[in-house]
């Protein structure tokens, strides 16, 4: 899934994810930061209604793709505290789920787009401002 970087220069961009459900389902959201080197190019949250924390997290990843994109951005380093998303992403994990699977195949379809990709597993005291928005937009409702 991934697509390697050349090496991190100034024209990739970061972004930190996460996704927040309050029950398993529940009221969800998704966060999203997207930098570039120390300048934050912006931030997002989005209330994605009631469903699964796996599902959550998939969608956060869809979010900033699609900001990316719409930034201009071509190469992308993610970063999650969710491993299940990182190893279903580099392949580890078989996603055997069909709900994840419909979302898996509309990441694999946002990064056409993108020249480079790469998803990057980080503990989840690394994610704090991601989780905050993520937990702040299921609260919107």
């Amino acid at each position: 899934m991934q697509k390697h970087l050349s090496g991190e220069d100034k024209t990739t961009a970061q972004a930190w994810i996460d996704g927040s459900s309050s029950g398993n389902p529940g009221p969800a959201g998704a966060g999203v930061i997207i930098k570039k080197g120390n300048e934050v190019l912006g931030s997002w949250q989005e209330f994605l209604g009631k469903t699964t924390n796996n599902v959550a997290e998939y969608k956060s990843l869809i979010l900033a793709i699609r900001k990316s994109l719409e930034l201009g951005i071509k190469r992308l380093v993610v970063y999650t505290d969710s491993e299940l998303l990182h190893r279903q992403l580099t392949g580890r994990y078989r996603i055997r789920n069909p709900r994840i699977k419909e979302l898996f195949a509309k990441i694999r379809e946002l990064l056409k787009d993108l020249k480079d990709f790469r998803i990057k597993y980080i503990p989840r005291e690394q994610n704090s401002e991601a989780d905050r928005l993520a937990r702040a937009a299921r609260r919107r409702r």
